[in-house]
């Protein structure tokens, strides 16, 4: 029997070992007998899949599945990236939906996210039910339902493919000021890193530069993941090209990095800083903010400074959605590149962030990098750096007992403070030290800041080294 097991952000699995067209005919299954009594569900549910090896065909199989089950499915025409399909969600009014899409993950991955009515990861308590429906269906050699043919549904209008793209599009024209953008001609180069965002961008702003922006489902070998190391190649043209900015998007193009005029890396942490000080000392929005426990302690702050009410959640975007709907929160954020603004979507955008930063580029008329010295000038340095080790079981737990018997230093840093709300956040003077287990594969997560470059390198070695 085959162990499906929903992560941090869905389920994911690699292509042909345990991501098969049967075992996601039996998730889909799930999924359509989950949501079949939403109230929504005469709307039916969105279907929406990135750029990955067989992805398409994947979808395909789900929506055949999810209507074949009597479930209405309006299926993407085309890659579509997970913004594109929450959003599709939200405007056709559905039930939920399904992105056939492993995010971040290396090429070998494919993975199944289910997304509320919301527009935004589904809750947990949603996810634990679709298990439960999904266990008994695991077990059964058939999948307990007739497949009808694809083609006899389309005629049938039970699947209807629909223009996830240009919905996008729409929208984002009607929130950020594209023209504006536009008029002061800032220059950007958008890394769509082969994922979801490819041919997008440039239907926004037609003379944006671009790399990485064709179907490629190996990532030329590379990892879709917006860090500093993945963005070499957007660094230099950034440079060589004399860009204002560069842009890049992870594989479902929910996640963003950006590398400033010099070409160097704007971590998230600093573009949510960015973007919040934007939002409540421009914008002059009112309400919240919410971050996962692995990003900066500028955050906290920075909301104290503004007189701000600030939720810290554990590690995964679905955590902060349920802030989003459930309170009045202006932009919620993780470290890994997933930001979520108010008026927008529950839900992590890349291409959406990306082009709010250039908005606050083009109203404040100023550089990415003046407007990270900005936040140093105001608050001090702040520096992170993150060390994903990929290793064997028995190094997993031999990782996690160590740090289980709470340790009073980590190599020479003394320990002040520890958080257990996710893995092991150490907080020593000057910065903090993060040590967890990731969700969705098989290493072990090592984060630090610091307000030193070199401090935060020897917090990140001396948590390595036990």
């Amino acid at each position: 029997m085959a162990q499906i097991k929903f992560g941090t952000d869905g389920w994911r699995g690699i292509i042909a070992d345990d991501f098969t067209f049967v075992n996601v005919a039996k998730v889909a299954l799930a999924t359509a007998r989950y949501f079949r009594s939403h109230k929504k569900i005469k709307n039916g549910l969105v279907i929406g899949y990135d750029s990955r090896f067989m992805s398409r065909e994947f979808a395909h199989k789900a929506a055949q599945v999810i209507a074949s089950a009597g479930v209405r499915v309006k299926l993407a025409d085309k890659i579509s990236s997970t913004p594109m399909t929450s959003l599709g969600i939200v405007k056709m009014n559905a039930a939920g939906g399904v992105v056939i899409t492993a995010s971040h993950n290396p090429a070998k991955y494919n993975g199944f996210k289910i997304k509320g009515d919301f527009g935004g990861p589904a809750h947990p308590e949603m996810v634990a039910k679709v298990e439960k429906i999904l266990a008994p269906i695991l077990k059964t050699k058939d999948l307990p339902v007739k497949e009808k043919p694809f083609d006899d549904l389309v005629a049938k209008k039970m699947i209807q493919f629909v223009d996830l793209t240009s919905m996008y599009v729409k929208d984002i024209e009607k929130k950020i000021e594209v023209d504006l953008i536009k008029a002061t001609r800032i220059k950007i180069m958008y890394d769509a890193m082969y994922g979801a965002g490819q041919g997008v961008m440039e239907l926004i702003l037609p003379k944006v530069g671009t790399i990485r922006n064709t179907f490629n489902p190996s990532f030329a070998g590379g990892h879709p993941e917006p860090l500093a190391q993945n963005l070499e190649e957007l660094s230099f043209e950034v440079r060589d090209g004399k860009y204002n900015m560069g842009i890049a998007t992870d594989g479902d193009a929910d996640r963003v990095g950006a590398v400033d005029e010099k070409g160097n890396f704007v971590d998230s942490h600093r573009i949510f800083a960015i973007l919040l000080k934007y939002l409540v000392e421009r914008k002059h929005y009112k309400g919240e903010v919410a971050k996962s426990l692995s990003v900066s302690e500028l955050i906290p702050k920075m909301c104290a400074k503004y007189g701000l009410t600030l939720h810290e959640t554990a590690v995964g975007f679905k955590y902060l959605c349920r802030l989003m709907t459930e309170r009045k929160i202006i932009i919620a954020g993780e470290e890994s590149g997933g930001l979520g603004v108010m008026g927008h979507l529950p839900e992590r955008d890349g291409i959406f962030v990306g082009l709010l930063l250039a908005e606050i580029m083009a109203v404040r008329r100023k550089k990415l990098s003046e407007l990270v010295q900005e936040l140093f000038d105001e608050y001090g340095e702040f520096h992170f750096g993150r060390i994903d080790s990929h290793v064997t079981e028995a190094e997993k737990k031999k990782i996690v007992s160590f740090y289980s018997r709470r340790p009073k230093k980590v190599g020479s840093f003394i320990v002040n403070r520890i958080d257990t709300t996710d893995g092991f956040k150490f907080f020593v003077n000057g910065g903090w030290i993060l040590v967890r287990a990731s969700g969705t594969e098989p290493l072990i997560r090592f984060y630090a800041e610091a307000d030193a470059p070199k401090k935060m390198k020897a917090m990140l070695k001396a948590a390595t080294t036990i």
